[in-house]
């Protein structure tokens, strides 16, 4: 209650939220955790290990993919301590200086991984485009500096959030809406003016995801207008499938973003209510 009833420039600890009313279950709840966890860290390291051994692999399609791999095995790894620890262990207490590294690290990678979509629709535009050149245009230099380039973007864009954070005073509540620090959540429980923190963070979305998607469209607008000027249905065909992967995984992770961003914007606690609902009205059918 100490924690609760305190004021400070900067809490000590946060506290994490798994999913109220279900402290019970959560042990159960760890367990298809704890399996979607290890297949994202062993699928994604096994892609990794393929293309690595792989000597055909090594083009710049693959290189990409390996570099999303990469991405995916980060941000797996950024969520993964306090999100077992809130459904496996019950512990919800976090450090705010680490809540600030993990939020940092998590907006990071999510940053690297719009931008390295973004190369792979470019990738695909220019195989199906200009495939005679594709070579020439993706060399393998070019394709570290993109890779280069989306890391070194993440990082510079992302930096500020936490700088931004440390400078306000926290004496409204400890209570985060999740198991893992997300900047929105942070920022709604400071007490002091977080209007630099709301524009900057509009920016960073505009600036980022906002143009990723534009261009990643725009890509595939082009790449379908390509598609659409070559004569044979059959070779129609076989250029789209080389794309259809892609395009799931853009369409997965911008949907995954959106819902994330209305989740914020409802009303957590008629959601939270809804779920609870949901496990137990199934709690009373196994009963």
């Amino acid at each position: 209650m100490e924690l609760m009833n305190s004021s400070w420039f900067q809490p000590p600890t946060l506290l994490l939220t798994g999913i109220p009313g279900l402290e019970a279950v959560q042990i159960w709840i760890s367990i298809p955790l704890c399996i979607t966890y290890l297949i994202a860290l062993l699928g994604n390291s096994t892609i990794l290990f393929i293309i690595k051994t792989t000597s055909r692999l090594h083009e710049p399609q693959y290189i990409f993919l390996s570099m999303l791999a990469a991405t995916h095995v980060g941000l797996s790894l950024s969520t993964l301590p306090t999100v077992l620890s809130v459904f496996l262990l019950n512990h919800r207490e976090i450090e705010f200086y680490f809540c600030l590294t993990q939020m940092f690290f998590i907006h990071t990678f999510s940053s690297m991984e719009s931008a390295i979509l973004l190369a792979m629709a470019f990738d695909r535009f220019v195989a199906i485009h200009n495939p005679l050149h594709y070579t020439v245009v993706l060399t393998y230099s070019q394709i570290m500096g993109m890779g280069l380039a989306a890391m070194i973007r993440g990082v510079v864009l992302m930096v500020p959030l936490p700088i931004l954070l440390k400078r306000l005073p926290f004496c409204k509540d400890v209570i985060l809406s999740h198991c893992y620090c997300y900047h929105p959540d942070v920022m709604k429980l400071a007490c002091g003016p977080i209007t630099v923190n709301i524009i900057y963070g509009l920016s960073l979305v505009l600036c980022s995801f906002g143009v990723d998607s534009m261009f990643t469209v725009i890509s595939y607008s082009l790449i379908l207008k390509t598609v659409l000027g070559i004569a044979s249905k059959d070779g129609q065909l076989k250029a789209l499938n080389t794309c259809v992967s892609h395009i799931f995984t853009v369409c997965i992770f911008y949907v995954l973003l959106i819902v994330l961003a209305l989740i914020h914007s409802l009303k957590t606690k008629q959601i939270r209510f809804a779920v609870h609902k949901i496990f137990k009205s199934r709690k009373n059918l196994l009963t």
